[in-house]
This record gives structure tokens, C-alpha cells and sequence, in this order.
């Protein structure tokens, strides 16, 4: 069953496997006190149980956007590499949509590093497609 992570002990449970997608957090301290700011945002922890095991953890908001109205953005959506093809990503993904389903929204999106072709695969798999480029500039070093 998914759950939301609200409190420091359960936004910490979803540090490992976060981790694998977003290896520069240095520390479950550090992504408990990022995640908690992006809270105050909107943000929400998403993450899925397996035998007491914290297996698939997405970070996403809800938000207006003028180019598709109402959108749930998931920034984050990772299953443990240990937990892979067991079906778990599959249960999220579904759980997201329907879940932006409820809350009314007009499009899903996220984004995945071009490196990630195992996952393109699977969201080619599930029905979605490449509707735009993300583009970044790093402005600290």
C-alpha cells in the first residue's frame, strides 16, 4: 500500500532508496530537512511497502502551469535496485495517476535523466510519451 511520508522518521525510511536516483544527498539529515522545505511547497513523499521495506519512494506536487492547466509534476520516482521488475514501479505510477485523477487534474508529467533508458522503457510501456525537452543552466557551482 502507498503511503504519504509526513514527519522526519517516515521522510527518513525513504532515504536509501531516493538515494540511488539522487546520489549527491549526502545524508538522510540532509534529505529529511530538503524534503521537509519542499513540504512548506506543496511537495509530497510518496513510498511503497514490501514486507516492512520502504521499496519505491516519489517525490511530486500539484500545480497550475499555463501550458497544461492543472498538472501533477513528479520529481522524483525511483524503486530500489534490489526491487526492480516485481512489479512495484508499476503499483506507484498507477497509484499517482490515480491520485491526480481525484484531485482533478488536467496532465501528468515528469521528467527522467537521458540516461535512464530502463525507465523510458517502462513509461513508453505505461502509455506516456516525450511531449518536450527539459532544459537546465547551473547557476552554483
Amino acid at each position: 500500500m502507498v503511503g504519504i511520508a509526513v514527519g522526519a522518521e517516515e521522510i527518513g525510511r525513504c532515504f536509501e532508496v531516493l538515494r540511488e536516483l539522487r546520489p549527491l544527498l549526502a545524508s538522510r539529515e540532509e534529505f529529511v530537512g530538503r524534503v521537509t522545505k519542499q513540504q512548506a511547497e506543496g511537495f509530497e513523499l510518496a513510498y511503497l511497502e514490501c514486507e516492512d521495506e520502504v521499496v519505491t519512494v516519489a517525490g511530486f506536487r500539484v500545480r497550475h502551469v499555463l501550458a497544461s492547466g492543472l498538472t501533477m509534476y513528479v520529481d522524483d520516482l525511483v524503486t530500489g535496485a534490489k526491487f526492480r521488475s516485481r512489479g512495484h514501479g508499476k503499483t506507484m505510477l498507477d497509484w499517482l495517476i490515480a491520485r491526480a485523477r481525484v484531485l482533478g487534474c488536467d496532465t501528468f508529467s515528469l521528467d527522467s535523466g537521458t540516461h535512464r533508458q530502463e525507465a523510458h522503457a517502462f513509461y513508453f510501456r505505461e502509455g506516456m510519451r516525450v511531449t518536450s525537452f527539459h532544459f537546465a543552466l547551473p547557476l552554483k557551482k
